[in-house]
């Protein structure tokens, strides 16, 4: 069975409709892929910041502080040591440490096709004729989702849209992106897809 959606515009009016490709927008709900493919997202994308010197790094300790024998004091070498106050921390965090994880392109593709069956079941998906606004001005995009009645929003575009991107970038939970940049994460991220018309024969030869 052929899906469609009616094509409208900003001011939420139809204008059209057009057919879906069923093995983009009709396949099944995939939760353990979907969960895979963001947790592999989020932690490709971790900064590791917490670092914690050791005693190699920390400065001071060149010198031994007493020497070896007849001092009735325990031997050290070194005021670096972790057991000495101010000395290396043992087992700390390290920037060095990796967080990636690698999920192939094929569950990739799977996951964001779920995403995306989904929202269209979910009547979250809305197929709009041209993301022309009358001015890249905040107000104008903050129009379009009254109209539409949704906080959260991902402008879908066929290619960039730098006017776009002006207008909403100032509007709390919207985001704008190209088809060909279009990611499971920030699909499941905003609640409403706006995806432009041209943009549907990019995701289908992305997915298909």
């Amino acid at each position: 069975m052929a899906l469609t959606a009616d094509i409208l515009n900003l001011k939420h009016e139809k204008v059209g409709t057009v057919e879906l490709p069923t093995r983009v927008f009709g396949a099944a709900w995939a939760p353990r892929a979907v969960h895979q493919v963001v947790t592999a997202f989020l932690a490709n994308t971790r900064n590791t910041v917490a670092h914690a010197k050791g005693r190699s790094e920390v400065s001071g300790g060149g010198k031994k502080p007493w020497k070896q024998k007849h001092t009735g004091r325990a031997r050290h070498g070194s005021t670096r040591s972790p057991i000495w106050r101010g000395g290396g921390v043992t087992h700390g965090p390290l920037t060095a440490r990796d967080f990636s994880k690698k999920v192939n392109e094929g569950m990739k593709r799977a996951a964001l096709r779920s995403v995306l069956s989904k929202k269209l079941k979910d009547g979250e998906i809305a197929v709009v004729d041209s993301f022309s606004l009358p001015a890249a001005k905040t107000k104008e995009a903050a129009a379009v989702l009254k109209k539409f009645g949704t906080r959260s929003a991902l402008f879908v575009s066929a290619k960039t849209d730098r006017a776009l991107a002006r207008a909403s970038r100032n509007v709390p939970k919207v985001d704008t992106i190209t088809a060909a940049d279009l990611h499971t994460y920030v699909c499941a991220a905003h609640r409403t897809l706006f995806i432009e018309a041209k943009a549907l024969e990019v995701l289908k030869k992305r997915l298909a």
